[in-house]
Parts: C-alpha cells; structure tokens; sequence
C-alpha cells in the first residue's frame, strides 16, 4: 500500500460524521493549532470563526494578531480554556495528548490532522481541512493545483552536483545545521540539491573543522536566522566558512522558512521560487517557473 492510501485513510476516520453546516461552523469557536492548517484556513477562505491560534501561526498577518494560547506543543488546558472554544482544529503533533484529551473531556470539539512531515502528505492535508470547514470542492481543487506544483518540480532537469548547507539557527559562533530527517533536507532534496551534512540526523551545531570538511557550495539560511546572527557580513565571518567553496564565493539565498519548512499550501511555490534562486546562483539553465 503505497504512502498517498495510507495517509488518506488514516484521515477517514476523521472525516466520517461531520454533518456541520456552513452557518454552525461560523458561530462556533475556533482555536487553530499548527501553522501549516492556519495557511489551509486561509487558502481555502474557511469560513470559521477563530477566536485564538497558537505560537507557530505566524501566516497569514491577522491570524497572528489573534490572542495565542501557548506553543504548540506544550500547551496548558488552562490556556486554552481560557479562550473559551466550542472547537479545535489542529495539527497532528499537537500536545501533549493528556491535555488534549482533558479538553475533550469537557466537552470541547477536537479535530486532529494526522499526516507525516511530507511534501506528498501537503494535498491530503487541504483536503481534510476543506472536508471539516465546507470547502469540499475548494480543497479538492487546491490539492490538485499543489500536487500539480510539486509533480512539476519533480520533473524538472538534474541540477550541476551542488552542496548546499541549511542554516536553521543560529547561536554564538556555532551555525545550527539541518542534516537528514528534517524537513530542511526535504526541500533541499526537492530542488536538488545535495545536503552536506545528510550524514548526521536532526539539527545541530557544526564547527568550523566540520564546515571545511563538508564543504558546502552554497549556503541557505531563513531571513529571520540571517537577521539574528547580524546579516551577511557576519555569516561569512563564522569559523570555517571562509574555508568553504560557498564562504570564499560568497554563495547565499535567504529564503521565507515557515512558507518552506510547513509542509502547508505556500510551500509548492516557495519551492519552486528556491530551485528559482539555484538555478540563478549557479548560472544555470531557468527552468522553474512559479505559476500563479
């Protein structure tokens, strides 16, 4: 049973049995937890009334004006009860699952989106969001268009071999690396590019004996982890890095990191604009194109 079947099944059961009408659902409560379904919300224009969001809803803008109930995943009953919701719409990491099942418990609608951390798992999301907010057809269409996003990008030419290092964090004179199992590598390997630092797991700090070793040919680093660590100047100062193909070439793209990273409907073209910015920086042939 291939990945697509397996996600959408385990989305049936909680698609069965929602028989809320479009007027209930705008009189109701909401409280949305997981950037990545605020984005749906926005994209399929749910009409929902959401009253309170969580710290990872950065997008879209009036969304984070929205008082927030705490990081998502170390939420407190308390909190959220606070907001008094008739209903939450959250992300399948959501948590920790004891205080989830205590708002249950009080009689507070709890609708999880449980879908793995893949590009694949992205239309599969939008439409179980349009199944819950009555935008069936609306999130059928998105899906389709996003799907056809990726599937393009995905048959787009081998780029030159490139080493690329992604830059989550950054802290003192130590850069915070993504390596495999991240969703940085992801996208990455989606553009086709080559992680150098594929060979450790997670994220972590690398030393400059590391950066000279894996020698990345381009760095890639959100805006906001730029902006943190002082701006361009500084990151090329960072131990090692003028010992890398990418520090003495001064080879960078900055790129919006929860439109990339959140796996939600802005990520296709967020993808396509980075493989864009590559191909650019390596003078190579344009063959991304962003569509509308």
């Amino acid at each position: 049973m291939n990945t697509t079947r397996l996600i959408r099944r385990s989305l049936a059961a909680l698609l069965i049995g929602w028989l809320t009408t479009g007027a209930a659902l705008a009189s109701e409560r909401w409280v949305v937890l997981g950037g990545d379904i605020a984005e749906t919300l926005a994209a399929l224009d749910a009409d929902i009334n959401v009253i309170a969001r969580d710290d990872t809803v950065v997008y879209p803008p009036d969304m984070t004006e929205l008082p927030s109930v705490g990081y998502l995943r170390q939420l407190s009953a308390e909190s959220v009860l606070s907001i008094k919701p008739d209903q939450i719409l959250a992300a399948g990491h959501a948590g920790p699952k004891e205080v989830l099942e205590q708002l249950a418990a009080v009689g507070i609608g709890i609708e999880i989106i449980n879908a793995p951390p893949t590009l694949e798992a992205i239309g599969d999301k939008v439409r179980a969001v349009g199944q819950l907010t009555d935008r069936r057809e609306e999130g059928e269409a998105l899906a389709d268009a996003l799907n056809a996003k990726l599937a393009r990008l995905a048959n787009l030419p081998n780029l030159p071999t490139t080493r690329a290092m992604f830059i989550m964090q950054h802290s003192g004179l130590t850069p915070r690396a993504a390596g495999s199992d991240t969703a940085a590598h992801t996208a990455l390997k989606a553009v086709g590019l080559e992680n150098a630092f594929a060979e450790m797991q997670g994220y972590h700090s690398v030393g400059a004996e590391a950066l000279a070793r894996q020698a990345p040919d381009v760095v890639v680093v959100s805006e906001r982890g730029l902006a943190a660590m002082g701006g361009e100047a500084a990151l090329w100062q960072l131990p090692g890095m003028a010992l890398t193909p990418a520090g003495r070439h001064r080879q960078l793209i900055t790129i919006d990191d929860q439109a990339l990273l959140g796996f939600g409907p802005r990520t296709p073209d967020q993808l396509l604009t980075l493989r864009q910015d590559v191909e650019a920086l390596l003078g190579a042939s344009t063959t991304a194109q962003v569509s509308p």
